[in-house]
């Protein structure tokens, strides 16, 4: 801070936005744009309390928006150009920020809705890999199959059709094999481990997780392998196991640049790990540090305007606290709480089960009456997965 302060004032632009996005600055308050945006459509903001009447607040573009700014084309036009097989580098680019945006869309976007768009142009892309294409489209057409898949396999996990997600989540293997994509073959173990960790299956976790850092060593997604191994490891009561898997992550990310997409689901920004790393703190007993990364996990994920962008890890971070008003003593605090996190709307059935269930935990030290409006309602949910 001193150095931005005080120092010569910076002139590379990629540097300023990598300061506004770790600074969380609010974008109404920057000169400059982030790639896939535009300053020119601006609206007044609403007259909530506390707000600058004459402050203009940037409008988050549409996915057509996105498409025209980038390649000159809307969707229609690119399914129109899919259907004719007139495919070109424009039309692969304009493909390729769509299937971005989708996996951007994960963290808000209802999960029906989602799923079904990802299914239709993972179609698309079936479509035309069996159609003429240059090596060079081949490969990005699988490379952006492959991410389809990544995106449909998590949502299906998310509904809670494990068997469907398995299948999805081996075909994302075969593609990104098949592209020569070391990052997607690393996700795909990445999901492997994490129906492992929410089922139960630690050992068989770490394992996974330890199969996608071999196969992508360098990659962000081993990132979050590790903060996967740290999981188990701290489900399985190895403290020790954690801390070093917590190292090995943290000493990657700050290797990486900083993605210029960080609400993309499959990359790991230092949002990201603070989310993972509270998960761990929480499961070994340090209550201060999981508070502090709980309490930062729901700050970082409210726009400027209030809106919450981060749905599920707010969820979490919020059963965090709830776990640890519980160790506490704090029942009434500690159901109020898992009752906001269980009535979130965008929700990963698996991990809010499996977090879920360590607040019920906490909970029952007191007796089964205590936080019976929780109970009640997390039951109706287990029933119906």
């Amino acid at each position: 801070m001193s150095k931005i302060e005080n120092g010569k004032p910076e002139q590379n632009l990629e540097v300023l936005r990598n300061y506004a996005r770790i600074l969380h600055l609010p974008q109404h308050l920057l000169w400059f744009d982030f790639p896939g945006q535009s300053r020119l459509k601006v609206s007044q903001p609403r007259a909530d309390k506390g707000s600058n009447p004459g402050e203009k607040l940037i409008v988050p573009q549409s996915q057509d928006e996105i498409l025209l700014a980038n390649t000159g084309m809307d969707t229609l036009e690119l399914i129109n150009r899919i259907r004719s097989s007139a495919i070109n580098s424009s039309t692969v680019d304009a493909i390729t920020i769509k299937v971005e945006q989708l996996c951007c869309d994960y963290a808000h976007m209802d999960a029906q809705e989602l799923i079904q768009t990802g299914r239709e142009w993972l179609s698309k892309m079936t479509e035309l890999l069996g159609g003429r294409l240059s090596l060079a489209q081949h490969r990005d057409i699988l490379s952006n199959a492959g991410m389809l898949s990544l995106l449909v396999g998590c949502l299906e996990n998310d509904l809670g059709d494990q068997t469907t997600a398995e299948a999805t989540r081996r075909m994302a293997l075969d593609l990104g094999k098949d592209a020569g994509e070391p990052g997607i073959v690393g996700w795909s173990h990445e999901m492997l481990a994490w129906f492992h960790l929410t089922a139960g299956n630690y050992r068989a976790a770490i394992n996974a997780a330890e199969a996608g850092i071999q196969a992508a060593p360098s990659e962000s997604v081993t990132v979050q392998l590790y903060g996967q191994q740290a999981k188990a490891y701290a489900r399985m009561g190895k403290p020790e196991e954690v801390y070093q898997a917590l190292e090995k992550g943290s000493a990657l990310l700050d290797k990486l640049p900083f993605p210029e997409r960080p609400d993309n689901h499959f990359v790991v920004d230092p949002d990201k790990w603070d989310f993972y790393a509270m998960d761990t703190y929480r499961i070994v007993g340090q209550d201060n540090l999981a508070t502090r990364n709980a309490l930062e996990v729901m700050r970082r994920g409210v726009q400027p305007d209030g809106k919450i962008i981060t749905l599920m890890r707010n969820a979490e971070a919020q059963l965090t606290l709830g776990v640890i008003a519980a160790r506490r003593g704090e029942t009434d605090e500690a159901a109020t709480l898992g009752l906001e996190a269980l009535q979130n709307g965008r929700q990963s059935r698996p991990s809010l089960l499996m977090v879920a269930s360590e607040l019920e935990h906490e909970l029952d030290t007191y007796g089964k009456r205590a936080g019976s409006d929780f109970r009640e309602l997390f039951d109706e949910i287990k029933r119906t997965s």
